[in-house]
């Protein structure tokens, strides 16, 4: 017996070291006569969560951190600029008469002079650029004496100036000012300083600096080149606000939409989850502001394209961290929080919260259909607060679509397996619109899971693959990277997806952003600095899927796949048809460290229109990588191939994702 089986094995390996020459070529066949589901437009969105300065320090580009001394230390961020303590003093002040937002900074000049004032570092620096304007605003009011003037300025790290102007006429009122500085030079790191001419004692609050030019050119809006990088994907749609952040720490410090919404003024300020989740990054200046709020987020997703997906909390914290519960005899006002979340999206102008978002400058209703009900929560706990959610929504707004978790990544979770069991079992019987799972797991899995979504029940419930990214290292590692191994990885999961579209209905990669000097959680789709931003090679993937999902899913079989070791395929694909201009989209996914010549037939294809267009992301080592210094090593190439048969050869590169369109006869002409 012994024997035997030694013998089966040194044939099988025999088998896999054959080249590919004296091999069975690898035969793809696309039933383009036969297309199948929709594919959903919701297929492929993107997910955000403000980890990583995701949103105050990136994708909100407000310059000044701690802008109304409401963080746990009123000064943190900023510093007094002075050269004796003659010259002045501070107090930090507490109004009541503004409960939402009531510190503000006294500042008491002693000395007249051109001494005295404060410095705030930004997050991380400030990024200036040559030539672009910068609005200076500022809550101000006079107290006394003669200090009717500030000198506001850009400076560099040497403190060379870069950009001034002045501010005059205050008076005892509180009152709004707002002036322009134009960069004469381009700084990663810059500070802002303000200085106080004359003596005499100010209030200050709401010190702000804003890049004007920003996506769309809104006033105060989102960072261009970042929201740019978004809108190429073309997302099906934006998830929001998170993640954990959603939950909290504790009850207490989870995300209240209500308080991200109204007047900048009236935001509250609000701890970051991050802020000390990690050792290894520690972040204590990481809050949120909520100058990216609600209103925010359902303007980004409408000039996205993207259906908007707020996730809200159902009552229970992070159970990774003080596993909070809301007793359910005080669910209700979670509950009516997001009823009144659906009217502050869905309802008239005259309603009570679409008012409030007509009165935010969008009198037309967002239109919003998804609707999360808690993040990673799992347990008997979760499902009777569903439950109660499910009830109260669907007796209302029927038409609402709730999604439900299935708890973190089983492989990081106590008893994570067993947990999502249980959590599935329970979804089969109260039958939620859309399930979500999380996977964060080593880039061998993606490839072993491939056919994960094969055999799951088709019952009704659709599913979310709502958070996953291949870790290069394990999951919350400071070492992880970008690398094309994960990407690559990623993309056979995806064709995996893809081919179970009557399923799987809505995916997305996850983080999404990353800033360079104050991340939290490694990989990332998108990093950037405060200057410059570029796409991993990950975010290719996921944009080239999504710019090339197609309408309809085509059946597509692979024969004679190469091995790429005793468990794993060297080989994946998937098809689609795009209706709208008769091309079939053949994905395919070459894993080995060999170009691969392969048979394709597109069965039942007739009048093939040459050329047909090639897409190629590739890299000739797994741990190559973008960064900043080189954003485009791994950047799809894009050319044309002579196609004129339904039956035809081509040779897919090693280590690729290539994506063929195909223009065919139209599928009518065929039925």
């Amino acid at each position: 017996m012994r024997s035997f089986y030694n013998f089966k094995t040194l044939a099988r390996l025999i088998i896999l070291a054959l080249p590919l020459s004296l091999a069975a070529q690898p035969q793809i066949t696309v039933q383009v006569d036969q297309p199948g589901t929709n594919i959903s437009p919701t297929m492929y969105g993107v997910f955000f969560e403000d980890i990583n300065f995701g949103a105050d320090g990136g994708l909100y580009p407000e310059l000044v951190k701690n802008r109304s001394f409401e963080f746990d230390k009123p000064l943190r961020g900023w510093r007094l600029l002075r050269t004796s303590p003659e010259q002045g003093s501070i107090l930090i002040m507490r109004d009541e008469a503004k409960p939402r937002n009531p510190r503000f900074i006294r500042l008491n000049v002693h000395q007249a002079g051109h001494g005295f004032g404060l410095s705030n570092e930004g997050f991380r620096g400030m990024g200036i650029r040559t030539g672009e304007s910068y609005r200076f605003s500022i809550d101000a009011r006079k107290v006394a004496g003669n200090s009717t003037t500030l000198r506001v300025q850009v400076v560099d790290t040497e403190g060379k100036i870069l950009a001034e102007n002045r501010l005059a006429g205050f008076n005892k009122d509180w009152q709004k000012y707002e002036i322009t500085l134009t960069a004469n030079a381009t700084e990663a790191k810059a500070k802002l300083h303000i200085w106080i001419d004359g003596a005499g004692t100010l209030d200050l609050d709401m010190i702000s600096l804003f890049p004007t030019n920003t996506w769309k050119g809104r006033k105060n809006d989102l960072r261009k080149d970042l929201v740019q990088l978004l809108a190429d994907m073309k997302p099906g749609f934006l998830r929001f606000p998170g993640g954990c952040i959603v939950e909290g720490f504790n009850l207490e410090q989870r995300y209240k939409w209500k308080d991200s919404i109204g007047p900048i003024d009236q935001r509250i300020f609000n701890i970051n989850r991050w802020n000390f989740e990690f050792r290894h990054r520690p972040t204590p200046d990481y809050f949120q502001s909520y100058g990216l709020g609600y209103f925010e987020y359902f303007q980004l997703a409408e000039d996205l394209g993207a259906e908007p997906m707020p996730i809200l909390s159902c009552g229970m914290a992070c159970q990774f961290n003080t596993a909070e519960l809301a007793p359910m005899d005080q669910l209700d006002p979670y509950i009516q929080d997001a009823l009144d979340l659906i009217e502050f999206a869905n309802g008239p102008a005259d309603s009570k919260w679409g008012k409030v978002r007509a009165d935010m400058g969008h009198p037309q209703p967002f239109g919003m259909q998804f609707l999360g009900v808690g993040n990673e929560q799992w347990g008997p706990q979760y499902v009777e607060r569903y439950q109660a959610f499910a009830e109260a929504i669907k007796q209302k707004y029927s038409d609402i679509r709730l999604i439900a978790a299935t708890g973190s990544d089983p492989s990081i979770f106590p008893n994570g397996e067993a947990e999502v069991d249980y959590l599935w079992q329970q979804w089969r019987m109260l039958k939620p619109d859309i399930v979500d799972e999380h996977f964060y797991r080593k880039a061998d899995w993606f490839v072993e899971n491939v056919d994960r979504y094969d055999t799951y029940p088709r019952d009704g419930i659709e599913v979310f693959v709502g958070e996953y990214a291949a870790q290069s290292v394990a999951v919350a590692s400071p070492d992880n990277r970008n690398t094309w191994k994960t990407a690559l990885y990623e993309a056979v999961f995806m064709t995996g997806m893809e081919r179970n579209a009557d399923l799987v209905t809505m995916s997305c990669y996850a983080p999404l952003f990353g800033h360079e000097e104050a991340w939290q959680w490694r990989p990332d789709l998108i990093w950037f600095d405060n200057l410059q931003s570029y796409g991993t090679a990950n975010y290719y993937v996921q944009k080239l899927f999504s710019l090339h999902k197609g309408d309809r899913l085509l059946k597509a079989t692979l024969a004679h796949a190469p091995a790429l070791d005793e468990s794993k395929r060297g080989l994946f694909v998937s098809a689609t048809l795009d209706e709208k201009t008769g091309e079939v989209i053949l994905k395919v996914v070459n894993i080995t460290k060999t170009a691969i010549n392969a048979a394709v037939e597109l069965a039942g294809a007739q009048n093939i229109s040459t050329p047909a267009k090639v897409i190629v992301l590739h890299s000739p080592a797994l741990d190559d990588a973008n960064t900043l210094r080189e954003p485009k090593r791994i950047y799809p190439q894009e050319s044309t191939v002579a196609i004129s048969m339904p039956n035809f050869r081509y040779e897919f590169q090693p280590l690729s994702l290539t994506i063929l369109r195909v223009a065919v006869e139209p599928i009518d002409n065929q039925q």
